[in-house]
């Protein structure tokens, strides 16, 4: 009769206390100026520090393994408790009792998501840190942004000489990015970055297939880069996801720092990354407004640069498949659930990132 009790006492603590996390979570979560100082610039850095200190150090990507780890747990799992039952005389009460188990299972994922990483989406962010406002723009200044941008990425790609020029190794790339983060910090104190821990996807084939340039692992604390890229895309890609490392959950944002670092970086490189991506961006979204503006902008660009842009659009035309707009809706979904009401087209919010910093502080950047 006591075990009993204490049974059912152990049960309904067991549900309580995650439930009572998640109530707490989602209470502190609606206040960004809460959220920014007591996790974003305190909590969060310990906890990620931590991680990186823990996984960093491997030759592999730990994160993607637990991923591969869970898909099995998860295909085994689903045929022992619902596929099994099932031929054997399914009962509703076991359907019940592993449905419960499933959902608890969940909380406490979304907890520990939301503690590591998750949070962030709530902060204030970029904008409180640079007093910056992403606010719509016009077409003149989206023509003046790519005018400049036009010249500047001309210049930047013959900095690194001819179409003999030889690109660095992926390592190479990553310690770049990591010293590059570091010159960035005299800048924006913001962006230190310690503990790093960059890394090769290993599931380079699946992120190809399935649309995606890099990933941040918020339980290992890694960020991944998809090595099958252009070389001359993969130091953006990377700054972009060392920005998720420091905090930075919105795509927005992230692309927004890792702009304003590889753009300051030493490397010629590095430089042109930022600017290239910057171009096709605002390019694209000017095709949207001024289709003849945006086709003459592309004529203006050096034979070098054209050539790279053909690089990279084969690349995403030869990865195109049926599965990919599936994945990349779901995604556009989860971006949405976390405050980036734009969903996946927040990518191209860099865009006004970028006006509204040379606005406020230099028409030079």
């Amino acid at each position: 009769m006591v075990d009993n009790k204490q049974n059912s006492i152990s049960r309904w603590v067991g549900w309580l206390l995650p439930f009572l996390i998640v109530i707490t979570i989602k209470l502190f979560s609606s206040c960004p100026t809460l959220v920014e100082s007591y996790y974003s610039l305190q909590l969060y850095h310990p906890i990620s520090y931590s991680l990186r200190i823990l996984f960093g150090w491997l030759p592999f990507s730990f994160g993607d393994v637990c991923y591969i780890v869970i898909v099995f747990y998860c295909i085994i799992s689903t045929t022992r408790y619902f596929i099994l039952p099932y031929k054997n005389g399914y009962s509703l009460q076991i359907f019940k009792r592993q449905l419960l188990k499933l959902i608890k299972a969940l909380l406490w994922v979304y907890i520990i998501f939301s503690l590591f990483w998750g949070l962030n989406y709530e902060r204030l962010g970029i904008a409180s840190q640079l007093n910056l406002k992403n606010n719509s723009y016009t077409d003149a200044e989206l023509k003046d942004l790519l005018c400049y941008v036009t010249d500047e990425l001309n210049t930047a790609r013959l900095a690194l000489g001819d179409s003999n020029y030889v690109f660095p190794g992926i390592d190479t790339i990553y310690q770049t990015a990591i010293n590059s983060y570091a010159t960035a910090t005299t800048t924006f104190p913001f962006f230190a970055y310690r503990h790093p821990s960059v890394k090769s996807s290993s599931l380079t084939f699946l992120v190809s297939y399935l649309g995606y340039s890099g990933y941040y692992n918020p339980f290992s604390g890694e960020a991944q880069v998809n090595t099958d890229l252009p070389r001359f895309y993969m130091p953006f890609v990377t700054c972009h996801e060392m920005a998720h490392q420091l905090g930075y959950a919105s795509e927005s944002e992230a692309s927004f720092a890792g702009y304003l670092v590889a753009k300051q970086s030493g490397s010629s490189l590095f430089r042109y990354s930022a600017l290239f991506e910057l171009f096709l961006t605002a390019n694209s979204e000017l095709m949207n407004r001024d289709f003849f503006s945006a086709l003459l902008n592309i004529k203006s660009l050096n034979i070098l640069v054209r050539k790279d842009i053909k690089t990279y659009r084969n690349f995403v035309l030869q990865r195109k498949n049926n599965l990919e707009p599936i994945v990349q809706t779901a995604y556009d979904q989860y971006l949405k659930a976390n405050q980036q009401k734009s969903g996946i087209d927040s990518y191209n919010e860099l865009v006004g990132w970028v006006i509204d910093y040379r606005k406020k502080y230099s028409s030079n950047n």
